[in-house]
């Protein structure tokens, strides 16, 4: 059973939401699944010991928060090179945060991404439960 680790970035709680159905999609696919705040990392060795990454974060004019930023530089120190990864992310008006993150773990950390990011406004408006869950299983296949 392999084993992936959520990582968000969240103002309001909706990109932690998205994460933890992500969560639910892997879990669903017979897979470990653990979501943490970027906020509770604080090393390069917290990010041992998975299978698969998928970060997160919402867009706030029209850039990823800036914790996600800190620890995108925190993870390029991780070897993360070839392991599964997936981006995602939530917005109000724009959604450039989940593109650029996805960008990030494909060419710098050389992640095996799955085929693009998940853009979701809210968890809970046209079927995003539904999709997120979905990107999950996603991720779940990449490690099969």
């Amino acid at each position: 059973m392999a084993k992936a680790l959520i990582i968000y970035a969240t103002r309001a709680g909706e990109t932690q939401q998205i994460g933890e159905l992500i969560a639910e999609g892997i879990r669903i696919a017979g897979h470990e699944a653990e979501v943490v705040d970027v906020k509770a990392i604080k090393k390069e060795t917290d990010l041992e010991g998975y299978d698969a990454y998928v970060f997160g974060s919402a867009t706030y004019h029209g850039e990823m928060l800036q914790t996600m930023k800190t620890f995108l530089f925190l993870a390029e120190k991780a070897n993360l090179e070839g392991k599964v990864g997936g981006a995602f992310g939530s917005f109000g008006w724009s959604g450039e945060a989940n593109d650029r993150i996805f960008d990030t773990m494909k060419h710098i950390l050389k992640m095996n991404m799955v085929g693009d990011t998940l853009r979701l406004k809210s968890s809970a408006l046209g079927g995003g439960i539904q999709m997120a869950q979905d990107y999950g299983r996603e991720i779940a296949k990449k490690l099969e």
